[in-house]
């Protein structure tokens, strides 16, 4: 396999799922700064131009980074960070959807709109005016989030999942570019501060 890599939180969330379990990627980087990623050869691998891509030693990729993620939970099954059966499986998918849509979403997009605009405008279609709802989104979500994981040691309970890692990276990113955890997650913060000890998010 190889693993087609570069900055930003997307193929971050590949590399620390593949560190917890314990599966070394060979890493092939892509400059995104400069779009190479929009650029051949890369656009040869994956077609849509995001990051990040696997491509399996038959010569086929997988982009998407929770389709990756199934991948490699299918192929090495242990530790399992999606689900030993269908329930686990559910539940996982419920948080890494919830996590997707009110968090990572806005809060990606409230950046690719505003401080991002400049390497994004001529990449994709941006909407400015919209980025400081998008922002207020992602904070009133994280407040919502906060509610539901009270007494919780991951999202999916006492179970570490894709879901954690999703939604960690993503927020560690935000912080990086002025979208701070919302104080008043005190849940949400404490989760956070336990996501960060794991070796895996130095991936």
């Amino acid at each position: 396999m190889k693993f087609y890599n570069s900055i930003g939180p997307n193929p971050r969330v590949v590399r620390m799922f593949a560190a917890e379990k314990g599966i070394k990627l060979p890493l092939v980087e892509v400059d995104l700064m400069k779009g190479e990623n929009r650029q051949e050869p890369y656009m040869a691998k994956n077609a849509a131009g995001q990051m990040p891509c696997l491509e399996l030693d038959d010569g086929s990729t997988i982009s998407e980074i929770t389709a990756i993620c199934e991948y490699l939970e299918e192929t090495n099954p242990t530790p399992a960070l999606i689900g030993t059966n269908a329930k686990e499986r559910a539940e996982t998918r419920q948080w890494t959807r919830r996590a997707d849509l009110n968090i990572v979403e806005p809060l990606a997009n409230g950046f690719r709109y505003s401080e991002g605009l400049p390497l994004f405008k001529s990449r994709i279609p941006t909407a400015p005016e919209a980025a400081a709802g998008l922002k207020a989104v992602a904070q009133d979500r994280m407040l919502w989030f906060d509610k539901m994981i009270a007494g919780r040691q991951y999202l999916a309970g006492n179970r570490f999942s894709l879901a954690d890692i999703l939604l960690f990276c993503f927020l560690d990113f935000g912080k990086q570019v002025g979208q701070q955890i919302n104080p008043e997650a005190t849940n949400l913060n404490s989760w956070f501060a336990r996501i960060k000890d794991r070796p895996s998010a130095k991936a």
